[in-house]
């Protein structure tokens, strides 16, 4: 079933508090802040690109897609890097750019989940690869004290907004669809899910995520 035609993200805030028996919750956005763009700073002075062209080359193409499917493995994916981006650079190099994403951790929503855990079950489902999964296990060490369990892209071989994930993940959950409160800040990944049966919550701020706890009962 797909979402009606023109539906908003604010229309995909109502859920029913009164299905919810998990919570399921993007990493990314979410919990912690992240930036490409200090990837690219990282890069520009080894790569053969203006800075401007460096922009324009990297995207989050199928190569990028199948790394966070565990298609390719970091060696194979930073070749693509080092070709597309004109990199005069070695698979460390690469690899200290691609992990200078990873900014603040967001406490006040890392809070508030732990808050939840006295309530329901809550877990993180995440599109990444496994440079960046042992990189942000490192950088936010409470995210694995935070969640029930964390599901990775790259584990699962399947990505988000993909129905084939969702459903894997509701199933690891124990929980049908419509019974998963899932929050995330891309309305790509939200729409998905709402497609999909789960109930869903558009990320903008850490507001929206504590504005859903209050309405489930786990915040006062």
């Amino acid at each position: 079933m797909n979402p009606e035609p023109g539906r908003s993200p604010a229309s995909l805030q109502e859920f029913d508090p009164a299905v919810v028996r998990a919570l399921l919750f993007d990493l990314g956005g979410v919990v912690f802040e992240f930036d490409f763009a200090h990837a690219l700073a990282h890069w520009a002075p080894l790569s053969r690109l203006s800075e401007q062209e460096l922009r324009e080359a990297f995207s989050h193409d199928e190569d990028y897609c199948r790394h966070e499917r565990g298609e390719l493995d970091a060696s194979a994916y930073f070749d693509t890097l080092r070709r597309k981006l004109a990199l005069d650079a070695t698979d460390e190099q690469i690899r200290v750019g691609w992990n200078a994403i990873f900014r603040s951790e967001i406490v006040q929503t890392l809070d508030a989940v732990q808050a939840a855990r006295a309530f329901f079950p809550c877990f993180a489902f995440s599109n990444t690869n496994t440079t960046h999964h042992a990189a942000f296990r490192c950088a936010y060490p409470r995210i694995d004290h935070s969640f029930d369990r964390v599901f990775a892209s790259s584990d699962i071989g399947m990505r988000k907004p993909e129905a084939a994930a969702f459903a894997h993940v509701c199933r690891a959950i124990g929980q049908p669809a419509k019974s998963v409160l899932f929050f995330d800040d891309l309305e790509e990944n939200v729409r998905g899910a709402a497609a999909c049966g789960l109930q869903v919550v558009h990320v903008k701020s850490p507001a929206d995520v504590l504005g859903a706890l209050r309405r489930l009962g786990c915040l006062d």
